[in-house]
């Protein structure tokens, strides 16, 4: 399973950078997953429209190949970085490549509360019509007291903590594998056997009753059929 990872930050030093990363390298077994930054993602605006600069495309084609997105977003101000706003914009104004995406939100920040509100706000905006994703249901991460939930290696210290995460990013690929079976093009149907034999073709006898004993003997008079020793060039 090919994942994406979008830090919600562009801030040179960041948790949430952290909590992918620790996702990435953790749960590597489960999955595969490319942490993208948004560092360089230009401030939305479509009197000047960026649709098709490489910082753009990059999203756009990244995340159309992906089976599923986890975007870790901070909270300021109780609500998410305008620079992970601005991407979002991008990728619903003339591309779409959310659209029925699946999608878990993550989230740390420096205080016990997490960051339930921006998380809470950034799924609003997912599932907005024009961006469309498919917000994973009734889970959240929320990582609170970030500086001290690290170790010197970057690593969650607390063995419950990575045991809640390991148990979600279980769910969230089971989610996937069933909204990418979902959109999956629907199969052809094909047309009924017709055992009745009600349709015609151009060899059909018409005129003879099919359910007759002597149908056989019908039919190859009505088509003058040879028989005894005609001869049959």
């Amino acid at each position: 399973m090919k994942l994406i990872g979008i830090v919600g930050s562009n801030a040179a030093f960041s948790y949430n950078r952290l909590l992918l990363e620790f996702i990435a390298k953790t749960y590597k077994k489960s999955f595969e997953m490319e942490v993208l930054e948004i560092t360089d993602i230009p401030l939305f605006n479509q009197s000047d429209d960026q649709t098709n600069s490489p910082e753009i495309q990059k999203f756009n084609q990244k995340i159309m190949a992906a089976d599923g997105v986890i975007i870790a977003t901070p909270e300021h101000n109780r609500t998410i970085t305008p620079a992970l706003n601005s991407i979002i914009e991008w990728l619903s104004f003339k591309i779409h490549p959310l659209d029925k995406k699946p999608v878990m939100i993550v989230g740390a920040s420096w205080y016990d509360q997490g960051t339930s509100r921006s998380q809470l706000h950034l799924r609003q905006i997912l599932e907005a019509p024009g961006v469309g994703a498919y917000v994973f249901p009734g889970n959240e991460f929320l990582l609170g007291e970030a500086k001290e939930a690290f170790d010197e290696n970057n690593n969650i210290k607390d063995p419950g903590t990575v045991k809640f995460l390991g148990e979600m990013l279980d769910k969230f690929g089971r989610y996937v594998t069933i909204i990418n079976e979902l959109e999956r093009p629907a199969k052809p149907v094909a047309a009924p056997e017709d055992l009745f034999a009600t349709g015609k073709i151009d060899t059909t006898i018409e005129g003879v009753d099919m359910y007759a004993e002597d149908w056989v003997e019908q039919a190859a008079e009505k088509v003058n059929a040879a028989e005894g020793n005609d001869y049959v060039k």
